[in-house]
């Protein structure tokens, strides 16, 4: 792996080579179908904070990056860099989201998790920043018009929840809130 210069704070987004998360990719229009936090851990090792399937969790880098199709992933950093003294509380906040269950729905209005509402809630609550859109999924599915419906119908038994606020990793890689430090090539 060709390690970028990382900082603890940074977002790790990655594209996970499965149909759901492939569906993910396409109804947003971006190549990453996941994101997470990268820090490193007490010993020194870089981990990423992330909610997964089934509950939410620190990954190894490394063995995070090998989840991705052909070991792509692009790291994005706030403009701004992310404040020192505000470190240990974006620590404790990965802390106390991890053993969560996943959502597969990504229903944001829900206490359980999925990757991007993890990493939009703990940078609005050490930072009180949105890093992504909150958008309905009418709104999501609208702007990518060529995107099939029929995965959706399958995937919510039939009746796609128009109405139902969600987050996507594509909207957490385009905000202007952060800028890309690395893309790995594939």
């Amino acid at each position: 792996m060709n390690k970028p210069n990382l900082q603890d704070g940074d977002l790790i987004f990655i594209a996970i080579p499965n149909p759901l998360y492939r569906q993910v990719a396409e109804g947003t229009g971006s190549k990453a179908s996941h994101v997470g936090i990268v820090l490193k851990n007490r010993d020194g090792d870089w981990m990423v904070a992330e909610s997964a399937v089934p509950f939410s969790r620190y990954s190894p880098l490394e063995k995070f990056i090998r989840r991705s199709d052909k070991g792509w992933y692009c790291i994005r950093r706030l403009r701004d860099g992310f404040p020192m003294r505000q470190l240990e509380q974006l620590r404790h906040e990965c802390d106390r989201r991890m053993g969560i269950l996943y959502h597969p729905g990504f229903k944001f209005d829900s206490r359980r998790l999925f990757c991007s509402k993890f990493v939009y809630e703990v940078f609005r609550d050490t930072l009180k920043i949105e890093v992504g859109q909150l958008e309905t999924f009418r709104t999501l599915l609208d702007r990518q018009p060529e995107t099939p419906l029929w995965f959706w119908r399958l995937w919510y038994f039939g009746r796609i929840p128009w109405s139902r606020r969600t987050v996507t990793p594509a909207s957490q890689m385009e905000t202007n809130l952060l800028r890309t430090v690395y893309e790995s090539p594939a």
